[in-house]
């Protein structure tokens, strides 16, 4: 099976590859050349555990290539994937599709033989019709389908996300288009995963509603935990307390600065603005989005008053700048939204990260202290503060670390370490919820 994965982002070159590896031939096209280049010389373009190895093996075994000229592959492809960016628009938090709306216009110009053509990006409800009509209009003669098949990958644990999934979803019209997909995802099958075919409309929400779900637990959780501070409670006693309920379940329900990335901010901001062009209420998911907001603000009044109610010429040491450990992803991270603040009051603040520095870079003040060494941020701190929970940091020597601190205040925004043993230690602990 052909199979041309137009776009060699997180989700193109993820999808791509793991294709290649059920036994497709995939081609992976991008119009960065740059980034095509690279990546037919093994450079990959994003950290994700993996990846790196699993693209060698396909490409060695000749089942992905990598190139810039859409037209050379397309006419040839049993099933075309948009997997290009959908970014929210700037004023209005809408998914901008202009990258989708211009590979459909592009492909009624190379498509020969009937193709299935699916959306992986995710796209609001009514893209995939949206796509099929400019096709249509380009190039009426055109032999194809439209599907939907949203991604369910989390940055991090990509690989195995695609391998062994929950569910495979498929937005079809057509038993043609089915029995592709079906096809393609058939090394599925010794695993038994539920494949879940629904209409087009249908699939393309389940990706919305999904995300929007699991961010309402995170921002739920985060509500609790000011609640739990404030009444003497734990909030991991009450969300393991919430979790053992099967329908409810623990997953998702760990306090922290907020939650960023390249999905939850933009997948919750789009459907508020899907509710809205319908005429229908998103209050729920409105909220979670200011939750999560007042959070990053919240977390920022607890690192002043961690300092004694100014941090201006303090020194803060950070472990962790990515939303979340294992990625190099900086998108909507909470470190952009708490670090800059305190640096413009005063603060003189040195960072570690095992694999965001030089995204960072490129977001941060540029005066902010890069560190190669985690130990590093400790040197002469007032406080340092833990903010994204890298297996590096959760084993630290902290005696060590202590040693060469200014000031003995350690900030955990993850709640990796436990009260009594910091305290024991000899530092002045802040967490959150408890």
């Amino acid at each position: 099976m052909n199979v041309v994965m137009i776009g060699a982002g997180y989700v193109g070159l993820v999808s791509g590859t793991c294709f290649a590896e059920f036994g497709a031939n995939v081609t992976c096209v991008d119009v960065d050349a740059k980034k095509i280049s690279g990546l037919n010389n093994g450079e990959i373009p994003i950290y994700e555990p993996g990846l790196e190895e699993l693209v060698a093996s396909n490409v060695r075994d000749g089942r992905l290539t990598f190139t810039s000229d859409l037209g050379a592959v397309a006419g040839t492809a049993n099933l075309v994937f948009i997997a290009v960016g959908t970014p929210s628009r700037r004023g209005d938090g809408f998914a901008d599709l202009s990258f989708v709306y211009e590979v459909a216009e592009q492909l009624a110009r190379y498509l020969e033989n009937y193709t299935v053509i699916v959306d992986k990006s995710t796209v609001p409800v009514g893209t995939a019709r949206n796509v099929a009509s400019i096709i249509r209009e380009a190039d009426p003669s055109v032999d194809f389908d439209m599907a939907s098949n949203p991604e369910f990958l989390r940055e991090g644990a990509a690989i195995s996300d695609f391998m062994r999934p929950d569910r495979v979803v498929i937005g079809v019209e057509s038993e043609r288009a089915e029995k592709l997909l079906r096809e393609l995802y058939r090394p599925l099958n010794l695993i038994e995963t539920p494949v879940l075919v629904t209409g087009l409309e249908s699939a393309e929400l389940i990706k919305y509603a999904s995300n929007a779900f699991l961010a309402t637990k995170i921002s739920f959780i985060n509500e609790i935990s000011m609640l739990c501070e404030a009444v003497g409670a734990d909030v991991h006693a009450v969300a393991k307390g919430m979790g053992m309920d099967k329908r409810i379940g623990g997953k998702f329900l760990h306090p922290g600065p907020g939650y960023g990335g390249s999905c939850f901010p933009k997948d919750t901001q789009a459907l508020v603005r899907i509710a809205q062009e319908h005429d229908t209420s998103s209050r729920i998911v409105e909220s979670v989005i200011e939750v999560n907001a007042a959070q990053k603000e919240r977390m920022i009044n607890k690192i002043r008053n961690a300092l004694g109610g100014s941090e201006n010429g303090k020194t803060i040491g950070v472990l962790g700048l990515t939303f979340k450990p294992e990625t190099d992803d900086m998108r909507y991270a909470p470190a952009l939204s708490i670090l800059p603040p305190l640096f413009e009051n005063g603060a003189q603040i040195s960072v570690h990260d095992p694999q965001g520095t030089d995204e960072a870079r490129n977001l941060l003040p540029a005066a902010f202290t890069y560190c190669n060494d985690h130990y590093d941020v400790f040197v002469n701190a007032d406080a340092v503060l833990l903010l994204t929970e890298w297996n590096l940091y959760r084993g630290l020597d902290l005696i060590r670390g202590k040693a060469q601190m200014r000031s003995p205040t350690f900030i955990d925004l993850r709640n990796v370490y436990e009260r009594a043993h910091m305290e024991e230690l000899g530092f002045t602990y802040h967490c959150i919820g408890r």
